[in-house]
């Protein structure tokens, strides 16, 4: 089973463009990471800017609008994710559980949908793109 992690830092949503962790969370951070990665069960992560280099594209009446970030009505933004690939939901939550977060993050663990997870006039609407249909190898990309 695939699972996200996604990081949710509170006060990220107001954070300035080119806003950086401090060195002593990165490597607190990285010695996490290599847990996971050692422990063969990270597929993939990564940081993500503040919202306020981002950019959404909505699509009202079906026509796409881009709105430049910040955006004034958001609560709560990612920060980062982690793809992680684990037996259980409740393995994940344990791996979720050791990160080393601030009191101002919370971490948000999604179980990812699998091909095999829709019925079959969902597969049949998919069969044109096989990347969909396999499962990552576990330990890619990490």
């Amino acid at each position: 089973m695939r699972f996200m992690m996604l990081m949710i830092p509170k006060g990220y949503e107001n954070a300035a463009p080119g806003t950086m962790p401090s060195a002593d969370a990165v490597a607190a951070m990285m010695r996490y990471n290599e847990c996971l990665q050692k422990a063969g069960v990270l597929l993939t992560l990564d940081g993500l800017h503040p919202i306020s280099m981002g950019a959404r594209v909505s699509f009202a009446g079906g026509k796409p609008k881009v709105t430049d970030g910040p955006f004034a009505e958001v609560k709560e933004v990612l920060g980062g994710y982690w793809m992680i690939q684990v037996k259980s939901k409740e393995e994940a939550i344990e791996w979720a559980s050791r990160c080393p977060a601030s009191d101002n993050e919370v971490i948000e663990v999604r179980q990812v949908q699998e091909f095999a997870d829709f019925p079959a006039d969902v597969q049949a609407a998919a069969a044109n793109f096989p990347e969909l249909q396999s499962q990552p190898a576990r330990g890619r990309g990490a």
